[in-house]
């Protein structure tokens, strides 16, 4: 088959984003969906340049419209010769939360089975721009805005990476026809039961239509210019936060705080409390939090989770029952 403009552009990509090393071990999530197909023959004709190791995952959730797809998926991997592995499970709630969550925990068991330090994804520009409209409908910060990135840790072994980031559907499915890949057309993603189906079908169309074309790339643009920013924030909310802390690791210092712009206090609380309750705190707990930079002493938060409190103890912010 031709190499086309699409094997130049994410050839282009790997090497400017530095993605994918030369001679990884990489294992690629393939749904059955034209994305995935797209981004597996891309990979696999990309193989020979990048001395990659590469395998194939597939994640059955056990529905009665995931039937077949399991065998569709390892056909096209005996076309690439390419090694397969599939997990199944039962009674998985049909929901698009509990669908992703198992689908990351099954594929980072057959990244550590196989020795694959990269788990790569067919996610496109199509999904970043569904994703900040989702994320942004439910009130999200910049940090929601921006989650689709091109790469995060999902295990302290594992990458996971997402190199179509710049290529929207269409180019995917063009590929797809042209390389007569069997695609899969899951009856599940036109239910419109789902905000995502709904945001990809109905809403990001209208916008393309009565407002911008270019709805779509542009959406996915200010996705990667609130990720630059994020990063930024983050990174200084980090020193700040550790120089902050009391040490014991349980206390923060009031005053230094008071010395920083909104942005910062807000994240560096919001480490803090991740910290102190083990888990993300809401919007609401981090406001609240913040009130106590100026407040007087053993000025109290409302009850977090498991009698939990954050207190003003002199020049201190605690966490406390």
């Amino acid at each position: 088959m031709p190499w086309t403009p699409l094997h130049s552009q994410l050839h282009q990509c790997l090497i400017d984003r530095q993605l994918l090393p030369i001679s990884a071990n990489i294992l690629l999530a393939v749904s059955g969906g034209q994305d995935s197909l797209c981004l597996g023959q891309l990979l696999r004709d990309l193989q020979s340049r990048w001395k990659w190791q590469l395998a194939v995952a597939h994640c059955d959730h056990g529905w009665a419209q995931d039937i077949g797809i399991a065998d569709r998926v390892a056909q096209v991997t005996t076309r690439w010769q390419l090694p397969y592995y599939c997990e199944t499970t039962a009674n998985l709630p049909e929901t698009e939360a509990a669908a992703r969550e198992w689908r990351y925990q099954a594929l980072a068991r057959i990244a550590e089975t196989t020795n694959s330090t990269y788990l790569v994804t067919a996610h496109t520009q199509t999904d970043r721009a569904e994703t900040l409209l989702y994320n942004l409908v439910r009130g999200a910060g910049a940090d929601g805005l921006c989650a689709m990135s091109w790469h995060r840790q999902l295990t302290p072994a594992i990458s996971l990476v997402r190199p179509l980031l710049e290529v929207n559907r269409s180019q995917t499915g063009a590929f797809c026809q042209e390389y007569q890949l069997p695609v899969w057309e899951d009856n599940y993603n036109r239910d419109l039961k789902y905000a995502r189906n709904r945001l990809r079908l109905e809403i990001i169309p209208q916008l393309a239509a009565d407002f911008n074309p270019q709805v779509e790339s542009h959406l996915a643009r200010t996705a990667e210019l609130l990720r630059a920013d994020v990063e930024y924030l983050e990174s200084l909310a980090q020193d700040w936060y550790r120089k902050a802390l009391d040490d014991r690791g349980v206390k923060l210092d009031r005053p230094m705080l008071q010395s920083l712009p909104l942005a910062l206090q807000r994240r560096v609380i919001r480490q803090f409390l991740a910290q102190s309750l083990g888990k993300m705190p809401t919007f609401d707990r981090i406001e609240a939090t913040i009130m106590l930079i100026d407040a007087p002493n053993r000025t109290r938060t409302s009850t977090f989770s498991h009698g939990l409190a954050a207190e003003v103890s002199g020049k201190w912010i605690v966490v406390r029952k």
